[in-house]
């Protein structure tokens, strides 16, 4: 049903998943400090606010490589395409000032044309990388993609969270991918190693969408949270967010759905909620798109903590509702859920059926292997939940449709909704009879494979 990317087949998909540096077990003994060398790496391709014109993409080298370099070339069958590419110059600045090594460059591509396949390489003192593909969001925005989310990663990134990543990539083949923050631990340089090992040239091809989460940032010696100096290196996002927030908040149009990216962390620490909820109501009342999905960190809902962040759930829910927001993608509680109605599984199923129209969907995954244990709003207020599992997602995105689907590691269909948009604009939800397993829940210190449960209390 699904067209899918040109540079993404199954077999390709396998190979940029397994493609990195070296293989886990021995990425650390062969690179200890994560060096950069002659060679581009930690290539990560971003969309650009309006992605059927604008991509962007960010790279290290090592110091020699002072300029920021790229070329790029509509995609032909013939291997003579090089000939036709065009220089295109960017920014450069050194990693070691921002904790990191060697140099971090970043390109944006700009007037591209839309639903074209494009090959780029970036420069560095000892070579160009490889040619990478990729393709611009259709101008028909009612043209299906698909995407794929991924809660957070954070620890054991490349031991155990890449299995995540990879499983992702290799079963989906997605149009672009969302990540809803703590992507590393404490965003030091060997973890964006890490994380950038994890996904291999597939994060170079893919046009990733990251929420910063709270562990990307750090305090400082005053204790005041900052965050950590090499995402804005490492990410090459549009620059159209909140004012002051300008690093970690931001939207991209991509083929009838506006994604809109907050920064839970600087609103609750750093005095940016006011500033962040007026954009957040400007860029949703400016929306022409057909659905407005929404990534943040913190869950307006949660399936671990005790409590909700009612700062956040106070500033924003109203105006996801108010919006006609569709869904709102999370991480931070390490757990699962799926949350229909705030006020519980039973309310939402009893509304559905009057026929009352749907609010945004609220879902909360985890990629990594750190896990909490569930709360004891989980088995009343979500309509799905988990505990100990890891898990990627997709939301095959159609005209009148956002077909919503959660995988575990394995690949295991474990939760299914679809969000139906009539012609009217009314959306409803409906739950797709496909078989599902039982929830996967901790009995004790038993976990749901059979194996200790290691989810931790909040």
């Amino acid at each position: 049903m699904f067209k899918r990317n040109l540079f993404l087949s199954a077999g390709l998909v396998m190979a940029l998943a397994l493609a990195v540096p070296a293989t886990a077990q021995t990425l650390a003994a062969a690179r200890p400090a994560w060096a950069p060398s002659g060679l581009p790496d930690r290539v990560v391709l971003s969309p650009g606010a309006d992605a059927a014109h604008e991509m962007a993409v960010a790279w290290r080298t090592d110091a020699r490589q002072m300029n920021a370099e790229a070329e790029i070339v509509e995609a032909i069958d013939s291997p003579a395409f090089e000939s036709r590419g065009r220089a295109v110059a960017g920014l450069s600045l050194d990693g070691v000032m921002r904790g990191g090594q060697g140099r971090y460059h970043t390109v944006r591509f700009t007037d591209l044309k839309p639903g074209v396949d494009y090959l780029y390489r970036v420069k560095g003192a000892d070579g160009w990388s490889e040619w990478l593909g990729f393709r611009t969001a259709s101008a028909d925005v009612t043209k299906p993609f698909r995407i794929l989310y991924f809660g957070d990663t954070q620890n054991s990134i490349l031991s155990k969270g890449a299995r995540t990543i990879r499983a992702g990539l290799m079963r989906t083949s997605p149009d672009v991918v969302v990540h809803a923050g703590d992507l590393t631990g404490r965003s030091q340089d060997w973890e964006w190693g890490e994380w950038t090992a994890a996904g291999g040239y597939g994060y170079a091809m893919v046009p990733q969408i990251p929420a910063a989460g709270n562990h990307e940032y750090s305090d400082d010696d005053d204790g005041r949270r900052q965050l950590g100096p090499l995402w804005a290196a490492q990410f090459a996002l549009p620059e159209n967010g909140a004012e002051g927030v300008a690093e970690t908040s931001f939207y991209t149009d991509y083929q009838g759905v506006r994604f809109i990216v907050l920064d839970g962390t600087a609103g609750t620490s750093l005095d940016a909620l006011d500033a962040q909820t007026r954009w957040l109501d400007q860029t949703l009342a400016s929306s022409t798109a057909r659905w407005n999905i929404v990534v943040q960190h913190q869950p307006i809902y949660t399936c671990a903590r005790p409590n909700d962040t009612e700062a956040l759930k106070a500033a924003w829910e109203p105006i996801y509702r108010a919006r006609g927001v569709d869904m709102v993608l999370q991480g931070h509680d390490h757990c699962y859920s799926r949350i229909t109605d705030g006020e519980g599984k039973a309310s939402g199923e009893a509304r559905r059926a009057q026929g009352a129209a749907q609010g945004p969907v609220y879902v909360v995954s985890v990629a990594g292997p750190k896990m909490y244990g569930l709360n004891n709003r989980a088995l009343t207020q979500p309509d799905r939940v988990a505990a100990d599992t890891q898990m990627y997602q997709t939301i095959d995105v159609e005209a009148g449709r956002l077909r919503y689907r959660a995988y575990t590691v394995s690949g295991v269909l474990y939760d299914a909704a679809d969000i139906v948009r009539a012609a009217d604009g009314t959306k409803t939800l409906r739950e797709p009879a496909e078989a599902l397993p039982p929830l996967r829940l901790c009995d004790g210190g038993a976990g749901p494979d059979g194996t200790p449960c290691v989810g931790s209390t909040k």
